[in-house]
């Protein structure tokens, strides 16, 4: 038992954890359409101090490489730091302890400065840089970071089990609202959509925290600052760089998770809005169940699909350009789709011609029930054991379906009853019609009518045809019937037999073959040998 659990424990931290490194491959591996900039950052311990750009032969990635090399090398010293500007060939010359960092340029500057402006500028930043990381090598600076780092974890994990139990009290509180109109079964299908969108809400939130507490505590050490930097700059370039182009128009995976946000958005809307409109509106119009669930189909699907339109629309995406997209889904449907296809397709069918409708008591193969709901792929059947059946809609169409409450619930039941021979037929209906007129819910109109059916192998058989409104319960209408049909035959003497079989059997002679006549001598001979060897030795033992 202990190990079923653990092992379904680290099961379940293997596929967080595969989760996440798949994420953070496809964000590593994102595609960047971005082009190559132009400058480089000049880094120390992770931050960003300056860009600059090229200059004459040197590329600035060259540039930048000699000068975080020059910077981090100067941390390690323990001589004292000594910024300099100097002019050489004109231009201002950044010098490190004496020894030569950066030649400014035309292109480094910013526009509306000159270049000894921004020497002076980046020789003041680069000596406070150098102090500062200094500063935090110290024992005691790293000794204070150590604790804030501890109490950051602590506070993140507390806001974690914060929001899951946010996250149970929000759904609680909106599974009590969204319910049936009968206050009495929330909506299993809108519940269902509902706490998948908490659970990918509070996994997000989650996430985003730990994510942003890891990255802030890294960015605390000197050590693992430009871990955070580079992790950082991947994340803001993968989240911000377009991925994919639809039209004119080019989409970063930012704009795709605020358009899929919308859309998941839009279907919660949509079933809070058509829960709202079943049991708040049409509850009241005396409407059957069925019109109102083809109502209410209608509505939700139509909703989520002109509120799409609009949606891409609004976010600037031509819907010509998706034709691409339509024809891919298309090959999908055909190959890997199609009994989904199917289902739905199967599902209008079913909302529009309305064979079947939530409420009616059906029989589908082995399985008899009544329609509680018809979803867009499945339907689901209530049981008279109270057991929900989830039927493929597509079942409904390819497969004979008995429904007791189509146009008009009026149904007829049979009830076969067999008596004795010496029972009078005039006596026996009487009986059944007597039987059949105590229950009151058997419609006397049509009236119940009794049928001598045949002359049975044991029996006069008979059978009792009845009228009900209401066929969910024949069954237990059926038991009540058989009830009284018993008293009633009681009460009139009339015996109800059981099967019999009468053996007749006549003396005679028996023949037998030649052959049977020969095995039977010869059997009998040798019985007669056996007893003659077994007759000498009792005399021998009763004299011992």
């Amino acid at each position: 038992m202990r190990s079923s659990h653990r092992l379904r424990l680290s099961s379940k931290y293997f596929n967080i954890i595969i989760a996440v490194l798949t994420f953070v491959l496809f964000i590593w591996l994102t595609p960047v359409v971005a082009q190559t900039p132009s400058k480089a950052p000049v880094i120390l311990d992770g931050q960003e101090l300056f860009k600059i750009s090229d200059s004459g032969r040197y590329s600035a990635q060259e540039r930048t490489k000699s000068i975080n090399l020059q910077l981090k090398n100067a941390i390690q010293t323990s001589e004292s730091v000594q910024v300099k500007i100097e002019k050489r060939n004109q231009l201002p010359t950044i010098l490190l302890n004496d020894r030569y960092l950066l030649t400014v340029t035309e292109q480094d500057t910013v526009p509306g400065s000159t270049v000894d402006e921004q020497a002076r500028i980046w020789g003041q930043q680069i000596e406070e840089a150098l102090q500062q990381a200094r500063l935090e090598r110290t024992k005691t600076y790293l000794q204070q970071t150590t604790f804030v780092a501890v109490a950051i974890l602590l506070i993140t994990a507390g806001f974690t089990w914060l929001l899951g139990w946010i996250k149970h009290y929000f759904f609680r509180v909106a599974s009590q609202r969204l319910t049936t109109p009968n206050n009495e079964i929330p909506n299993s299908e809108l519940l269902k959509l509902l706490e998948l969108f908490f659970k990918l809400v509070l996994a997000s939130m989650r996430i985003a925290l730990w994510i942003s507490a890891i990255l802030y505590i890294t960015n605390l050490f000197p050590f693992t600052r430009q871990w955070s930097y580079q992790i950082s700059n991947i994340l803001i370039t993968s989240f911000t760089s377009p991925i994919l182009t639809l039209g004119k128009n080019p989409y970063s995976l930012t704009e795709l998770i605020i358009l899929i946000g919308l859309l998941f958005g839009l279907v919660i809307f949509a079933g809070t809005l058509t829960n709202f409109l079943r049991s708040r509106i049409l509850s009241f119009t005396g409407i059957n169940r069925g019109a109102q669930e083809a109502i209410v189909i209608l509505f939700k699907y139509g909703l989520i699909f002109i509120g799409t339109l609009v949606l891409l629309q609004i976010w600037g995406l031509d819907i010509s350009s998706l034709t691409i997209l339509a024809s891919a889904l298309s090959v999908g449907i055909g190959f890997g789709l199609q009994d989904i296809a199917k289902n739905f397709g199967s599902g209008l069918v079913l909302v529009f011609e309305r064979p079947i409708q939530v409420g009616d008591f059906v029989e589908v193969g082995e399985y008899t029930g009544t329609v509680e709901r018809i979803g867009g792929r499945s339907t689901e059947i209530r049981t008279l054991d109270h057991v929900s059946i989830i039927v493929p809609n597509s079942r409904f169409l390819e497969k004979e379906v008995i429904n007791w409450s189509h146009r008009n619930p009026i149904s007829r039941l049979h009830l076969p009853v067999g008596v004795a021979y010496s029972s009078d037929p005039k006596v026996v209906q009487a009986a059944l019609l007597e039987a059949a007129s105590k229950h009151p819910n058997v419609l006397q109109a049509p009236s119940p009518l009794v049928l001598f059916k045949e002359f049975g192998d044991n029996s006069l058989n008979f059978e009792l045809l009845v009228w009900t409104a209401e066929p969910n319960k024949q069954f237990l209408l059926k038991s009540d019937l058989y009830y009284n049909i018993y008293e009633s035959l009681e009460q009139r003497q009339i015996e109800i037999p059981f099967p019999q079989l009468d053996l007749h059997l006549r003396s005679g002679t028996l023949e037998f073959t030649p052959e049977i006549q020969l095995a039977l001598i010869q059997m009998f001979e040798r019985l007669s040998n056996n007893k003659q060897r077994i007759d000498p030795i009792k005399p021998s033992q009763n004299q011992t």
